[in-house]
């Protein structure tokens, strides 16, 4: 689990709130039953929408064990669990870094549909582009973490090669810089992960169940046993 200190999450949330009087609202979604994407409130929702189970992971692009996680409980969660519509698994992004805010931007970029290719790209390709952030000058980290948050989530783009990677997703630049400007999103996931942080949760990933954080649990092997279980237990009438 990658841990994050509240005074490192208070300065982080402090160097990129915004002037947003209110957050976004709309819920969009594609698709029906077991398939359906939907986001609302800045989380992405994949599965049955009346699934009597919800699971929600909390996530950092820039963790090294949110990737682990993706490689070893994503395709189980898609081929097993999800399929018979008493799962739906929630994406809550949790911002540690101003890395993490630029990858969730693109990971949310699109409609609501493209979510999980996105997620999957940032994950599967997080060893290359994780590589470069932690290789940085200082005279780019900087850059990342001064200025209006556009300019430096597109610096942030330009130096990881994003722009490179959401083009095999089959995105223009235009519709990335565009992402990557919406400063409503940044403050509504920074308003997001405070929310996280003051329900328990500590580090990523880190997971819920029905709004329920597990204590613990972080990694696939661990969370398994737990979703086995409330699978198992009689639905409430």
């Amino acid at each position: 689990m990658t841990r994050i200190s509240r005074s490192v999450l208070g300065g982080f949330a402090a160097a990129i709130a915004l002037s947003v009087t209110a957050p976004l609202t709309a819920q969009e979604s594609s698709g029906q039953g077991s398939g359906t994407v939907v986001e609302d409130g800045g989380a992405h929702f994949v599965g049955n929408p009346d699934a009597e189970l919800t699971l929600t992971e909390y996530v950092s692009y820039t963790c090294s064990h949110c990737a682990h996680f993706a490689a070893d409980g994503d395709p189980a969660l898609k081929l097993a669990y999800i399929p018979s519509g008493k799962l739906r698994v929630e994406y809550q992004s949790f911002l540690r870094n101003p890395v993490d805010a630029a990858a969730s931007l693109l990971t949310r970029c699109g409609e609501p549909w493209r979510f999980p290719a996105n997620h999957h790209k940032f994950m599967h390709n997080q060893p290359e582009w994780l590589g470069k952030a932690q290789k940085a000058s200082q005279s780019q980290v900087q850059r990342w973490g001064t200025g209006p948050l556009p300019e430096r989530m597109r610096a942030i783009a330009s130096d990881l090669d994003f722009y490179e990677l959401m083009e095999t997703l089959g995105y223009k630049r235009t519709e990335v810089d565009k992402c990557l400007a919406d400063e409503a999103a940044v403050q509504m996931l920074a308003d997001q992960t405070q929310a996280a942080v003051a329900i328990g949760v500590q580090g990523t990933p880190s997971f819920a169940l029905n709004g329920s954080v597990l204590d613990g649990v972080h990694a696939w092997a661990m969370l398994q046993p737990h979703l086995d279980t409330a699978l198992s237990e009689p639905t409430n009438p």
